[in-house]
């Protein structure tokens, strides 16, 4: 049973409190793209792929529907000009890491984006972090992690525990949508875990 009900795309949606935009959205069918997404996640909002416009008492503004908390009478739009320019830019972005990823290629066609339209990175990474947070929140490892900050932020997993729980596991690598974590695992495999006889 609803708690309140709010707008999406010109359809009245049923929503529970406590529930995000992008919840809201999928329960009724509606798809917003996602890349750092993940249900049995905390959500994390860091590819902003889920933006969407919100009207509210008459004011606009764009919102990260997977962290935005849904509200009573909220009017939302998941496509428009601007909201498709934002995301064709943000796949362009990520696309200088990742040219390749399918599921950026399939986003890439859906929004027009030219991977090749910024210069290409040595990285394969998009800073999802769903590999992190997965080992994090539903495994409780804390076999891989973010190394550095900013435009120097990595993914890199943490040899010592790496070593003892990821052969075993290996749930996090379906999630990442570039590859980069099974190539990173066995780079660290061949230089950092010990060698079984």
């Amino acid at each position: 049973m609803s708690d309140f009900h709010l707008e999406i795309d010109g359809n009245k949606v049923g929503v529970k409190e406590g529930e995000t935009i992008l919840e809201a959205a999928q329960q009724a069918g509606i798809y917003i793209p996602t890349l750092c997404h993940h249900e049995k996640l905390e959500p994390f909002g860091g590819c902003r792929m889920c933006i969407v416009e919100v009207e509210s008492r008459g004011r606009t503004k764009l919102v990260v529907s997977c962290v935005y908390p849904a509200e009573a009478g909220l009017v939302v739009r998941t496509r428009s000009e601007k909201i498709d320019r934002i995301r064709k830019t943000i796949l362009e972005l990520l696309m200088a890491h990742a040219p390749d990823s399918p599921p950026l290629v399939a986003l890439a066609k859906e929004y027009g984006a030219n991977k090749d339209q910024f210069e290409k990175e040595s990285s394969f990474c998009i800073h999802c972090g769903l590999c992190v947070r997965y080992c994090e929140e539903v495994k409780k490892n804390y076999a891989v992690g973010f190394v550095d900050r900013g435009v120097r932020k990595e993914i890199s997993f943490i040899p010592e525990i790496a070593a003892k729980v990821c052969n075993d596991c290996k749930e996090c690598f379906p999630l990442c949508p570039t590859s980069y974590l099974q190539a990173t695992f066995v780079l660290t495999e061949s230089l950092a875990f010990p060698t079984v006889p």
